[in-house]
């Protein structure tokens, strides 16, 4: 324990304090112990220790050198350069540094002064998120599947190659048990331990494409700094038990979406409005407000009984959700 800081054991009692704390506090489920296997390896780093600069980063008791005098080279070299701001007045905030499996990453919080500036409000936008488009906005923007794209297509594709390759893999390199049927050992080669490499690799690719996707989305829609955002309150955990839909809509990352959505409305000071989740918004005409109780999801146009208005399902749901805080009681995030 001597070779490392003392404040990343401190701070592992002091989070696993804070799981209990909001366990029985209900906020949370009760807390469980880590893995070895499946736990994401990541410490804490003390804020007074660490020093940044746009190209190195200076960790606590922790180098690669085996010199006598190495903490003077205890500085780690970033991939990302400039990325971390520097300088006198600014105050880093919970350092810590994960690995994935591929890389080691370092994320910390950085505390800056903010401008509120509400002179540029535009009016108020719906978002009517799905599988076919992944956002479909009240003013007619929409925003395509990227999942459906031939560039995603192709890695999801050889994703799958790989998973079944690897799989083979390990049925060619399994031995059977002694004096136990139907139970085998398998051993990991080298080639096994390149091949997940290489999976790892590609997955975190697709992952990035998907997230920096979304990234994209949400700053455009928060920039445009609008009076009001209102979103649904979609029950994704149970739209996944449907069979047929449950990887599209996992793919489509619906709660990552809400989750930036949800901070980003804080730095620009935008009132985000969350809908109940029995609101029928795609059932409702926009136009003259009768409720179609027979609309099924393989409707794509919604056409009105009353007043005969005939729109694209998505978009009538998402002119719904912009008219919420005027019709309806809203209930702000």
């Amino acid at each position: 324990l001597n070779n490392y800081s003392n404040n990343v054991t401190k701070q592992a009692i002091k989070d696993a304090c804070d799981s209990f704390t909001k366990f029985f506090n209900g906020y949370s489920n009760f807390p469980k112990f880590k893995s070895k296997k499946k736990s994401r390896h990541s410490f804490y780093q003390d804020t007074e220790k660490i020093k940044i600069t746009k190209t190195h980063v200076k960790l606590e008791k922790l180098t690669t050198s085996r010199k006598r005098n190495k903490q003077k080279f205890n500085w780690i070299k970033l991939a990302e350069k400039g990325r971390i701001p520097t300088g006198k007045n600014i105050k880093y905030i919970n350092p810590r540094i994960t690995y994935d499996g591929l890389n080691w990453w370092i994320s910390i919080g950085v505390k800056e002064e903010k401008e509120n500036n509400t002179s540029y409000q535009t009016e108020g936008i719906g978002i009517d998120l799905g599988v076919k488009e992944l956002a479909v906005i009240s003013n007619g923007e929409k925003f395509k599947n990227i999942n459906k794209s031939f560039k995603m297509k192709k890695l999801i594709k050889k994703h799958k190659r790989l998973q079944k390759q690897i799989s083979r893999k390990y049925d060619m390199n399994k031995t059977e048990i002694e004096g136990r049927e139907n139970r085998y050992k398998y051993q990991k080669t080298k080639n096994i331990v390149k091949a997940e490499k290489k999976l790892k690799r590609l997955y975190r690719r697709i992952k990035v494409i998907r997230d920096d996707y979304t990234h994209q989305i949400t700053t455009s829609l928060v920039k445009a700094k609008p009076k009001y955002i209102v979103i649904e309150d979609l029950n994704v955990s149970g739209m996944l038990k449907n069979k047929k839909l449950a990887r599209a809509i996992f793919e489509q990352s619906l709660r990552e979406f809400r989750r930036k959505l949800e901070y980003k409305c804080k730095w620009y000071d935008i009132n985000l409005i969350i809908t109940d989740r029995y609101f029928p918004s795609s059932k409702i005409c926009s136009n003259c407000g009768h409720i179609k109780l027979d609309l099924k999801l393989s409707n794509r146009k919604y056409r009105c009984d009353s007043c005969g208005l005939e729109l694209d399902r998505d978009l009538n749901a998402s002119i719904n959700l912009k008219d919420y805080p005027i019709k309806h009681r809203p209930s702000v995030a």
